[in-house]
């Protein structure tokens, strides 16, 4: 936990120990800048913001699992107090399961961009000073799959953005591209949460367009886990400041990229990712095309059709009903007749996190202004995790509609 009341977790998750009666309270993170709730999303798994965490068997140590750079990686702490050592080593992503009844022995999930996570299993040594795991593969459901795709594994780098903030970025090129290849069209990439992070892990989505002939950009910028607390507070009542810059900076950086041509680079993201989507479109003109899905668009009216809750004062100033001046001032609704961008807008009528009526104002919006738009809407039956965990012949379906408009505007 933390202490102290936060909603919207943009601070550490710590680690804490106490004896069975609540005395005697440690902090055994805390001297770190990890957040044991920070996760790495794809499109594989549900979005899962809880800790992770186990005894080992002599119940010397605690093991647990976070996301950090990128990767979701399994570290351990001494119960009596030390230091925070990671066991396991990006870009691979690593998920912990739980350990054998002797506690020598962890079983886990084990991927990265290019392997669909698999069961696996590892060793655990070293009593007073664990070692590294290195895990055993125990599954290969998915390699005869993989062997007949081409799929695009993921350049990183780092983008400077105008203030010196680093922000962490991959490049996804389609498979087969050469630095003799024509320059393709591109797409930029914006996770939700927004308090989560992109990283080496499987996404269906960004292979899908990659393979389509887009080239596939993404993120963490400011906001995201995994990169610190600073990090991450630095949007904390503030959308459309440094996580603007950053993802700006990104643009920029796709822009002078050899393998991508500057006039044909979309935007697109859900839930956050489609607010920072919607702010794109409202502030500025150097997208081709756009595509916001389970977006966040009205701060005001989602504080009252939300199943997350805006506690007055708490993460934004003000409240939504006698004091919304700065809840409105960053909504990009707020801003739509600047926007100019043919936009795809995505919304499942079963969205309890971000309500249909978010997309519905945008469409209606763009509609009346006569910028180019399309509304896809899906039943009640699917969630603000359509994307991940719907119905397959829906998702099959979502991927169609999002290359149909890239391939009508890009």
């Amino acid at each position: 936990g933390r202490e102290g009341r936060e909603t919207w977790g943009v601070r550490n998750t710590l680690l804490f120990s106490c004896q069975l009666d609540g005395s005697d309270l440690q902090d055994l993170t805390g001297h770190t800048d990890f957040c044991l709730s920070s996760t790495v999303l794809s499109d594989t798994a549900e979005a899962s913001f809880g800790a992770h965490y186990e005894f080992t068997g002599d119940g010397r140590h605690v093991l647990m699992c976070f996301g950090w750079h990128g990767a979701s990686v399994v570290a351990t702490v001494p119960i009596s107090g030390g230091r925070v050592r990671l066991l396991t080593q990006g870009p691979a992503s690593t998920v912990m399961g739980n350990l054998s009844e002797d506690g020598r022995r962890m079983a886990m999930c084990t991927g990265d961009s290019v392997t669909l996570p698999e069961i696996a299993v590892a060793e655990i040594r070293g009593g007073r000073s664990l070692q590294e795991l290195s895990p055993r593969p125990l599954t290969d459901f998915n390699g005869p799959l993989l062997s007949q795709l081409a799929l695009s594994t993921p350049v990183e780098t780092w983008v400077t953005a105008d203030d010196g903030t680093r922000v962490h970025t991959w490049t996804m090129t389609p498979p087969g591209h050469s630095a003799r290849s024509r320059r393709r069209p591109a797409v930029l990439q914006v996770h939700g949460g927004p308090h989560a992070l992109y990283g080496t892990t499987f996404f269906h989505e960004f292979q899908v367009q990659a393979a389509a002939g887009y080239v596939v950009v993404f993120s963490n910028p400011r906001g995201s886990k995994g990169y610190g607390e600073t990090h991450c507070t630095a949007i904390q009542g503030r959308w459309g400041e440094a996580d603007w810059a950053d993802v700006q900076a990104v643009a920029g950086f796709m822009e002078q990229h050899p393998a991508i041509d500057p006039r044909r680079i979309a935007i697109a993201g859900g839930s956050y990712g489609g607010y920072m989507t919607n702010w794109a479109i409202t502030h500025s003109d150097r997208f081709a095309a756009a595509i916001t899905d389970r977006c966040v668009s009205n701060l005001v009216s989602m504080a009252g059709s939300s199943d997350y809750p805006l506690v007055p004062g708490e993460y934004w100033p003000g409240n939504p009903w006698d004091d919304s001046q700065e809840i409105w001032r960053q909504s990009p609704i707020r801003s739509i007749r600047n926007a100019k961008t043919p936009t795809l807008v995505i919304h499942s009528e079963g969205d309890l996190r971000c309500n249909v009526e978010q997309g519905e104002q945008v469409y209606a919006a763009l509609k009346i202004l006569g910028v180019p738009t399309r509304f896809v809407r899906y039943p009640r039956e699917t969630s603000h995790g359509m994307s991940r965990c719907g119905p397959a012949d829906l998702r099959i379906h979502r991927l169609g509609e999002i290359l149909g408009w890239w391939k009508k505007h890009l």
